[in-house]
């Protein structure tokens, strides 16, 4: 998801997408501690998701003061 996609929702639905990303990301760290993870090129990008998600919910915050 690029950071486009991700100013255009609402504070809820980006909140949702966080959490969603965030257990994605778990559910990636634990198929690769254990072995079973065979496409080890999402753990990256969903980190940067994440992250694209936290930058765009900080900038709202500082635009609201």
């Amino acid at each position: 998801m690029n950071a486009a996609e991700l100013r255009d929702l609402t504070d809820t639905e980006l909140m949702a997408q966080l959490e969603k990303l965030q257990k994605e990301y778990f559910n990636l760290r634990m198929q690769r501690a254990s072995g079973t993870l065979g496409q080890t090129h999402l753990v990256p990008k969903v980190k940067r998701d994440i992250a694209r998600a936290r930058t765009v919910m900080r900038k709202r915050e500082m635009q609201h003061g």
